[in-house]
């Protein structure tokens, strides 16, 4: 018999990206060779060293129990050592950095502790769907910041209305930004801030792709003076260190906010396991040359793909920073048409940028998480489409 489901969960929009699903399967059951440009998951392997200190971690029975705590204070002593080093941030690690199981982890459960049913919260689009969809889990109203090119894909703080912020909880903010690569400077922080300040509410900063970048390094929203009064910065271990599937992050900044954040996930799960968190001192603590060959990697293909793409007569900004092209759709074609099309003509799997936010359309995403020979291949199948 069908089942009743909650209220809330009816409001979850349907999985955007079906269609396109069902013909990349049926795309690879034809035999086709599918040259995946959709997937935000690194395809090089974790780091070796990562690797041993975690297998070092594992043979040891004090790391074989419930984790439970904020995390090892050995991994959130790298945190901040990470944070004086790269951002010239200081944090204390007892009362400013929590471990979480991946940001997505921490940014899924903020919503259970800081909105109330018909609250606001600010996001924005296209965005990380999380934002969206445990802003509809706990009754809160999603409110679409659209990311538009005259804007430099950053969210136009000054175009929100009073009425909306007097009703806010939560601001999201994400730089560098999935799906579109832009980086926010201190100037647009230190407009969030005067808001936050001004009406009341927390920012949570999603930086998990921070240390993806080709030129200049994207500065920590936490950098900001004032950021750590009203709000924290998620970060994760995933991208930069090719960890997606270890599940390892932090959330970090103020100590109020931290501990709240902290108290509501003690409810959800026990913790990150410790053998992991040990990994993840290794990677903070060690060399970061495995970091700066990673970026060296993105840049190639970065590069690679950009001046592919920009002799084909695609429309794009070359990103900064991150490991995504966000490109314009060809005239006459939605986002949906366009990835359906390549996936049809081409066997090239994109993101349609309608699949991340309503203001996502015109756009598709590609990523660099495929060798240069794939790119190469892809930029040649390309070259045949007619539009």
């Amino acid at each position: 018999m069908p089942i009743k489901v909650s209220r809330r969960f009816s409001k979850i929009p349907p999985y955007p990206f079906a269609e396109i699903n069902r013909k990349k399967k049926q795309a690879i059951a034809d035999g086709k060779d599918i040259i995946s440009l959709g997937v935000g998951d690194p395809d090089q392997p974790t780091p070796k060293h990562i690797i041993e200190a975690c297998q070092k971690a594992l043979e040891n029975p004090k790391f074989h129990h419930y984790p439970f705590d904020a995390g090892l204070s050995d991994y959130r002593k790298a945190v901040s050592q990470f944070y004086e080093s790269r951002f010239k941030v200081a944090l204390n690690p007892d009362t400013q950095v929590r471990a979480c199981i991946g940001s997505k982890d921490g940014i899924s459960h903020a919503h259970f502790a800081l909105v109330d049913a018909g609250d606001t919260v600010l996001m924005p689009d296209p965005g990380y769907p999380v934002y969206s969809t445990s802003t509809i889990f706990t009754d809160g109203n999603p409110y679409a910041l659209p990311l538009e090119e005259k804007n430099k894909f950053l969210p136009d703080l000054d175009s929100i209305p009073p009425a909306v912020l007097e009703k806010t909880s939560v601001l999201f903010l994400n730089s560098p930004s999935n799906p579109t690569a832009a980086v926010a400077d201190e100037e647009h922080f230190v407009k969030a801030i005067r808001l936050a300040k001004k009406y009341g509410f927390v920012i949570l900063h999603d930086a998990a792709y921070s240390e993806i970048y080709f030129e200049k390094p994207p500065i920590s929203f936490l950098s900001v003076p004032g950021a750590a009064e009203v709000g924290v910065e998620y970060h994760s271990l995933s991208k930069t260190y090719n960890m997606t599937g270890w599940r390892l992050g932090w959330f970090c900044g103020n100590a109020e906010i931290v501990d709240v954040l902290g108290k509501t996930k003690e409810n959800f799960d026990s913790g990150a396991f410790e053998a992991i968190q040990m990994a993840g001192v290794a990677a903070l603590t060690s060399s970061q040359a495995c970091v700066e060959d990673m970026r060296k990697l993105y840049k190639d293909r970065r590069d690679i793909l950009c001046s592919g793409l920009k002799k084909l007569g695609w429309h794009f900004n070359v990103p900064e920073a991150s490991f995504y092209v966000w490109i314009k759709n060809p005239k006459g074609y939605t986002s949906a048409q366009t990835i359906e099309k390549l996936i049809d003509e081409a066997s090239i799997v994109g993101v349609p940028g309608s699949g991340l936010g309503a203001n996502g359309e015109g756009y598709i995403r590609f990523a660099l998480t495929v060798s240069t020979d794939r790119i190469k291949t892809a930029l040649e199948r390309l070259s045949k489409i007619s539009w």
